[in-house]
């Protein structure tokens, strides 16, 4: 074989095995990285660009796709310990041409942490609300979507707030009493006797990872074990956090902030919930829908409590299916 085109072969070679054997090296030693590559990876392919913004001394970060139009603006808010990122499986089944906004809660993400903040429900509601009107989100009411920790503070929020809250989705949220208790609220009333007991969704072993991911799946995801350590890497860090938050957000003056405030709701509401939800009884669905007029409900079979990475294309369709309804049932009253 001629030299040049041997050396064409090596060097060819070569440079396939580098990005090759990058991925393996951060698969093997730095899971962590790669997690946040995926994110990143996804959006980029699906559009949404990070933003800050700067209210006084406190940063919000955030990601969004489109430009407002006439139709609402969708606000995402999501759940305890994670960040924006969640939502990219949901994003995915939604239209371009929808002004989409993705918000690190207060504490999570890249959005202040400080322990001054009140992390309460009604705090969270304080700092969603000065979000709001530091990108001037409210000049026209929006669509307000929240899933578990994030449901209860959008809940709250379109109570206190009606004005600025056209459309509402509850997925599957918290702040609703447990009844029948499960064995979750069950180690939520162990917690509040003692504090210093494990917390569930406080993981820090590859172990606890595991059996936190089946306590919020009914779906059985085979994660590799690096992946499952990548995921622990990630959340270390703040777990100290994520323990105060989490005992902030049972202590019984904030746990049923939802339950206190659902008849004030007035937006046009939809609520989602899996029907084998281990973390928040599905019973909650039905006591959220006494409350508010003309709620719309829907129970997934064979779904826990992680909605958004176990369904996220049906999630997806029910959103804008509950747009497209509201909108045409506005548009006979206007008719009539």
């Amino acid at each position: 074989m001629d030299l040049d085109v041997l050396n064409m072969f090596v060097i060819a070679g070569g440079t396939l095995a580098i990005p090759i054997l990058a991925f393996v090296a951060s698969f093997l030693l730095w899971p962590s990285a790669l997690i946040k590559i995926y994110y990143w990876y996804w959006r980029r392919t699906l559009g949404l660009q990070v933003k800050y913004v700067h209210c006084g001394d406190y940063q919000f970060c955030y990601s969004y796709r489109g430009r407002p139009s006439h139709r609402p603006s969708v606000l995402m808010l999501h759940g305890f310990s994670t960040d924006k990122d969640m939502w990219v499986s949901i994003v995915k089944f939604l239209p371009k041409n929808l002004h989409l906004i993705c918000v690190d809660m207060p504490g999570h993400g890249s959005t202040t942490r400080s322990s001054l903040d009140d992390y309460s429900i009604y705090g969270q509601v304080k700092r969603i609300h000065q979000f709001v009107e530091c990108i001037n989100l409210n000049r026209k009411p929006f669509y307000l979507v929240g899933t578990s920790m994030g449901g209860h503070v959008a809940g709250v929020y379109a109570a206190q707030y009606p004005a600025e809250v056209c459309y509402l989705s509850l997925i599957c949220p918290s702040g609703i009493p447990q009844l029948p208790k499960n064995d979750f609220s069950k180690q939520v009333i162990e917690l509040r006797k003692d504090c210093s007991a494990q917390i569930p969704l406080v993981p820090s072993t590859v172990e606890e990872m595991r059996d936190m991911l089946k306590l919020c799946s009914y779906v059985r995801f085979k994660v590799p074990h690096q992946i499952l350590q990548g995921l622990v890497d990630v959340r270390i860090p703040h777990n100290d956090f994520y323990r105060k938050l989490f005992l902030e957000l049972i202590d019984e003056k904030t746990a049923a902030c939802l339950y206190d405030n659902m008849s004030k709701i007035k937006a046009a509401t939809q609520i989602i919930w899996g029907k084998q939800d281990q973390l928040l009884d599905v019973s909650g669905a039905d006591i959220l829908a006494k409350a508010i007029p003309d709620a719309q409900v829907h129970v997934l079979e064979n779904c826990g409590h992680s909605i958004v990475v176990e369904r996220p294309r049906k999630t997806a369709k029910l959103i804008l299916d509950f747009i497209i309804a509201v909108q045409n049932a506005e548009n006979k009253k206007k008719l009539a």
